[in-house]
């Protein structure tokens, strides 16, 4: 009979939230925490057991996921944790903590021995209610047995990138940087239309079906044109945080900062017009013709 290992989440913000509710429409015993205890006390409604203390939370533990907003959040959460695991549990990292983040989170579980795994996933908040994130993981093949059913039932696919933590997240990064690059394109293609005196949606229809279409695209612009970015997929300052690390580890890297710097003011821009909780695409209010300084 396959093992089904009993999972604690530590973060019940949105993803941690669409994770908690995958984890058990798939049968997995769950555990949820969260600093603040309100966000997390409507899972107990859902099957889930809500933890008051964190040694009630991972204590029994098989697989502890974190999903917090950065790198020092996870560890201030994990350096009170980590002595709480019974022997033989295993940590899911989840957050985009970023290239140094994530070597900081696996030394913390290297000196107790604790089977590690740098997992951040792509995919915002409806791919977590529904199970479908992307999961990019790295971490010891000796342990995954225990690790891949809560893969699983939070992702429709892990992309496996290697043994050691690391290559996961810098893949996130990657990946990000993607998402705040067509974002932000398809937010300036809108308003230059807006601009031009022209239908947006024709800007949409003008690309559909063509080589430089994509669902995103096309989602992200509805959400503009519909005025629906009060409703956020992703938030745009927790965009504007890992845009910083990627900006971090490509000048560690040598790789030209130029477009990420573009990003980075466009998405703060938005940010200081009161856009900072929106969705992502809000980024599309500093690119309006409209907005006077």
């Amino acid at each position: 009979m396959p093992f089904t290992p009993a999972t604690t989440v530590l973060g019940i913000g949105t993803m941690g939230l669409g994770m908690a509710h995958s984890l058990l429409r798939a049968g997995i015993p769950t555990t949820v925490w969260n600093r603040h205890a309100a966000k997390a006390a409507p899972l107990a409604d859902d099957g889930a057991t809500v933890a008051e203390t964190l040694e009630d939370a991972v204590g029994n533990a098989d697989v502890v996921i974190t999903m917090l907003f950065d790198v020092d959040a996870v560890a201030a959460v994990m350096a009170e944790a980590i002595p709480l695991l019974k022997p033989g549990a295993v940590w899911i990292q989840a957050s985009t903590v970023g290239r140094t983040g994530i070597d900081r989170l696996a030394a913390m579980a290297e000196g107790p021995g604790i089977a590690f795994y740098d997992a951040p996933v792509v995919g915002t908040k409806q791919p977590a209610e529904d199970g479908k994130l992307t999961v990019l993981a790295a971490g010891p093949a000796a342990t995954r047995e225990i690790a891949q059913p809560v893969l699983d039932a939070i992702g429709a696919k892990t992309v496996w990138l290697g043994d050691s933590p690391g290559p996961a997240s810098a893949m996130k990064l990657v990946a990000n940087s993607w998402v705040a690059t067509i974002t932000a394109g398809t937010a300036f293609g809108i308003e230059q239309a807006k601009a031009f005196g022209l239908d947006p949606a024709q800007f949409l229809e003008t690309v559909s079906g063509g080589a430089a279409d994509s669902p995103y695209l096309q989602a992200k612009g509805r959400t503009i044109i519909e005025d629906r970015t009060g409703d956020p997929q992703f938030a745009l300052d927790g965009l504007r945080k890992d845009l910083a690390l990627i900006r971090a580890a490509d000048l560690e890297a040598g790789v030209p900062t130029t477009l990420v710097d573009a990003l980075l003011e466009s998405y703060g821009t938005a940010s200081q017009r009161g856009h900072g909780g929106a969705d992502i695409s809000a980024v599309a209010a500093a690119f309006s013709a409209d907005h006077g300084e």
